[in-house]
């Protein structure tokens, strides 16, 4: 024997339960993983907030239910994030023009310039993330990710 490893294969349903073999444990670790390597680059934001105020990059002025359905998050995060954000200047709220009930949410020329300079930062997390990973599997993998969610 040479002293490696052997990885087991993936559970199936004749196996036994095996934690470390489950899909749910696996997406924790690596979330975890991510979760670390992002706050090392980008103390000052959460993720969430993150999120937002890349997709508000993307999109430019939404409603805050439109941009809560852009981020997967319910109202009341998205509205929680939004009012932190506000807050610290990073987003604008107005009134939509014809319905006064819906709330506009916008980049403020801070968060705007903040975006801009975070974007970088954010490409090397998903690197330093995936590094254990080829390119290929990278991309196999988001793929992946992006069909189950």
């Amino acid at each position: 024997m040479s002293g490696t490893v052997k990885e087991k294969e993936p559970a199936s349903e004749n196996d036994e339960y095996r934690l470390d073999r489950q899909i749910g444990f696996l997406l924790r670790k690596a979330n975890q993983r991510h979760l670390a390597i992002f706050a090392k680059h980008i103390p000052d934001l959460t993720p969430p907030q993150f999120a937002v105020l890349a997709r508000l990059g993307e999109v430019g002025e939404t409603s805050q239910n439109q941009l809560g359905q852009l981020v997967a998050m319910d109202a009341a995060t998205v509205k929680g994030v939004i009012d932190r954000l506000r807050v610290r200047g990073l987003v604008q709220l107005s009134e939509h023009e014809s319905d006064r009930r819906r709330v506009v949410v916008d980049l403020s020329t801070e968060g705007r310039a903040l975006i801009g300079a975070l974007l970088e930062d954010a490409g090397r997390i998903t690197n330093e993330t995936t590094k254990p990973l080829t390119q290929r599997e990278t991309a196999t993998l988001l793929r992946l990710l992006a069909r189950i969610s």
